[in-house]
């Protein structure tokens, strides 16, 4: 892959690890034309930093270039890409919010930066109902936007499940393209490279560290039109992503869950403060005025189509209670209602109990 030369400079800038964020971005400032780093290094830093650290002007231009080379051809070998401030396809939604990364690293199909793209996420004990709703509208929203959403149990689980068998998915991860969190998600961490993109603002080699969540929502936000949070808890982290898409001027939407239910307040919270109610793709598609592709019912037997009825009028329930107000026998209930949960219309939850969809 070839780098324009203020690619390079941004890449060899951000490779020097005694400078912090902010500084390499007050370098950049002063610098006007990133490529203007390599030759005036040393006095572009004198207007910026006051006292140097040891080391910081030991390198001349065809040093730096030649630092940069190497950094770039080691994407190669790992089969990664760099995407900076000066590449022309680096998110304009993301370069308009506060203190945006000047590097992000990649790995997957890098085309997908360019599309329209809406963020999913929710915490990681996700009700079976919740998580089940949000694989569908996920799948349903992928038609038309790149879903973006995190690499964790539960609400990210979800959002890939439901984005990835179209490709249309990027993962935001909270450490290195090397390193794997958790490590258990390895085979799926390559599928996503393979079909999807992954994305990181870290070096390779960097771990997980406390802020790299805080990091990681923040991108997550930025990058997407709006937030969907499927389940949140009362101080749940999924809802600092919320606070970030607010920040950032996005459309913040959450799913209604059960009153007094522990892994839903922070959505209700979200609800009442303002964020749209959401209970489908349509919900999100009607916000952006945008027509959601019609999907079609799947057939129902009469028994189907009586179980179904009373579940969509009375909520969660258990299958015995279904199975009396609908006037089916429990023992052939219980099949009837496992069809509805293949057909995408109703999720078992704990204690044989169904929830409609």
């Amino acid at each position: 892959m070839q780098y324009s030369q203020a690619e390079k400079a941004i890449i060899w800038l951000c490779s020097r690890t005694e400078l912090d964020h902010r500084t390499r971005a007050a370098i950049l400032r002063a610098a006007g034309d990133p490529a203007r780093i390599f030759p005036d290094f040393e006095k572009i830093c004198s207007q910026v930093i006051q006292s140097p650290q040891n080391g910081l002007y030991k390198t001349d231009r065809s040093s730096r270039e030649r630092e940069a080379e190497a950094l770039t051809a080691a994407f190669e070998e790992k089969g990664c890409f760099a995407v900076t401030a000066a590449s022309g396809d680096y998110p304009p939604a993301l370069a308009h919010t506060y203190d945006p990364p000047l590097l992000l690293y990649g790995m997957g199909n890098r085309a997908l930066l360019g599309a329209r793209k809406f963020c999913i996420v929710g915490s990681r004990i996700l009700p079976p109902w919740a998580g089940k709703t949000g694989r569908t509208i996920a799948e349903e929203l992928s038609h038309e936007f790149v879903i973006v959403t995190g690499f964790a149990e539960g609400g990210d689980e979800a959002a890939i499940a439901g984005a990835l068998p179209s490709g249309r998915l990027i993962c935001v991860l909270p450490n290195g393209l090397d390193l794997c969190y958790p490590a258990a998600h390895a085979h799926l961490k390559r599928e996503i490279a393979a079909k999807g993109l992954l994305l990181s603002e870290f070096p390779f080699g960097t771990g997980v560290q406390k802020y790299s969540f805080h990091a990681r929502n923040r991108l997550l936000a930025g990058l997407s039109e709006g937030v969907l949070v499927l389940a949140a808890g009362k101080k749940s982290g999924t809802l600092i992503t919320a606070d970030c898409a607010l920040d950032c001027g996005r459309e913040v939407f959450a799913l209604p869950h059960n009153v007094g239910a522990a892994q839903g307040v922070g959505c209700n919270e979200l609800i009442k403060k303002g964020a749209y109610l959401c209970t489908g793709a349509a919900d999100v598609f009607s916000v952006f005025g945008m027509q959601p592709q019609e999907a079609k019912a799947p057939p129902l037997c009469e028994e189907e189509a009586r179980l179904l009825a009373v579940l969509r009028a009375e909520g969660e329930q258990h299958a015995a209670v279904i199975a009396e107000r609908a006037g089916v026998p429990v023992f052939e209930a219980q099949a009837y209602l496992s069809s509805l949960e293949l057909k995408g219309l109703a999720v078992k939850s704990g204690g044989n109990r169904y929830a409609p969809l």
